[in-house]
């Protein structure tokens, strides 16, 4: 579908309103049943930067926040210049662990690809999308679907440890 297309489809504003300039998509909040499992999947296995965190010990969770940060970026030190950058950034990814959840037997939250479906996945894309699937196999992070499964073989799904689905997709072009 063209640009021009896209842009007639019913329920699109005709034009982005004036009001709107220099919004940002900044962040998806995810609830997780182990921060620890969390934080080791997305910092080491998916390559996020923590940096954030902001713990309620009264209201018993904490929120964690991850990004990709290009190298050589100073992440402020200063709280409130802290929060001001990182309400800047976009694609910020927010880990809310409600204290106590690690304990439960069995899943704790619905992933939203099982009955009734809502939500349904986050998505991350990689130079090379042959060698980031392999380094998740080698790491035995569980897979939704391989290159190699189905008619789409561009693109992979891995599971995280609370089984969010995560698309990795390619972000250069494939020989």
């Amino acid at each position: 579908m063209s640009l021009p297309s896209l842009r007639e489809q019913p329920g699109v504003a005709a034009s982005v309103p004036a009001q709107t300039h220099g919004f940002v998509f900044n962040h998806t909040m995810l609830r997780v049943k182990d921060i620890r499992a969390s934080l080791d999947f997305y910092t080491r296995v998916l390559g996020f930067s923590l940096i954030d965190q902001r713990d309620f010990p009264e209201a018993a969770f904490s929120l964690y926040f991850l990004a990709y940060v290009p190298a050589g970026t100073a992440i402020p030190e200063d709280d409130a210049q802290r929060r001001l950058w990182m309400a800047g950034i976009p694609g910020v990814l927010e880990l809310t662990h409600n204290h106590g959840t690690e304990q439960q037997d069995g899943p704790v939250y619905h992933d939203g690809n099982s009955e009734p479906r809502g939500f349904g996945h986050i998505c991350v894309s990689v130079p090379d999308i042959e060698a980031a699937c392999t380094r998740f196999e080698q790491l035995d992070v569980p897979f939704q679907k391989r290159l190699s499964d189905g008619r789409m073989k561009h693109l992979a799904f891995i599971k995280d440890p609370d089984g969010y689905w995560v698309e990795i997709i390619s972000n250069s072009a494939r020989p």
